[in-house]
Parts: structure tokens; C-alpha cells; sequence
């Protein structure tokens, strides 16, 4: 059964960067053919996603945010994380990582409140 974690800071200041880590269980995260996605829900609106990177180390970014994200992994760890720069008010959210097999998404970790204020 394939687990995964988030895990990170839950309060940052304007300007910071934000990191947070997805650890995964049950599998390995270089398994063809899964992709590992960022995915987020401001207050009061829809799930918007963040990136992934896929099973073989490549990655993509919401267009909006591609400035300011990178997604790694590491693979000994079984983890990948996600970095946000130059944190902003409007990147508060509930940040979710999850599994993608095509256009699904099948596995999701349980979430971690991300709040930006100062």
C-alpha cells in the first residue's frame, strides 16, 4: 500500500521560501511510470496544481509559479520536495502531494496547512 507524507513549516513571512518534503512508502518513486505532483487549495477555492517530477527526475511547473518553484527528490530517501521562493499572502494554502499515473491521481498525502503573514 503506497503512502505518502508531507511535512514542513506551516507559518512563513512574506519573502521566505517555502520547502516542504513528501516522503513516500509502499514503493519506490523512480517506479515507471509515476509522476510526483505538488498540488495546492487556497481558502475558498479549487485544488490548483503546483509541478511534479516523474519518475525519471524530469520536471514541469504551473506556468504562474515556474519562477519561483523547484521540485527535487531524493531518491535514497524515497522523497521529494518542493521549494517556493519569495513567498507572497496568496501562496496560503493546503499543500498536497500526490501520485499521478496518467490522469489520475491515486494516492495523496493528508495535507499540510502552508499560511503566509507577516
Amino acid at each position: 500500500q503506497w503512502q505518502l507524507k508531507e511535512s514542513g513549516p506551516g507559518l512563513l513571512k512574506p519573502s521566505q521560501t517555502l520547502s516542504l518534503t513528501c516522503t513516500v512508502s509502499g514503493g519506490s518513486i523512480t517506479t515507471a511510470h509515476y509522476y510526483w505532483s505538488w498540488i495546492r487549495q487556497p481558502p475558498g477555492k479549487g485544488l490548483e496544481w503546483v509541478g511534479y517530477i516523474t519518475y525519471s527526475g524530469v520536471t514541469d511547473y504551473r506556468p504562474s509559479l515556474k519562477s519561483r518553484t523547484s521540485i527535487s527528490r531524493d531518491t535514497a530517501k524515497n522523497q521529494f520536495t518542493l521549494q517556493l521562493s519569495n513567498v507572497i499572502p496568496e501562496d496560503t494554502a493546503v499543500y498536497y502531494c500526490a501520485r499521478q499515473l496518467g490522469y489520475e491521481y491515486d494516492y495523496w498525502g493528508q495535507g499540510t496547512q502552508v499560511t503566509v503573514s507577516s
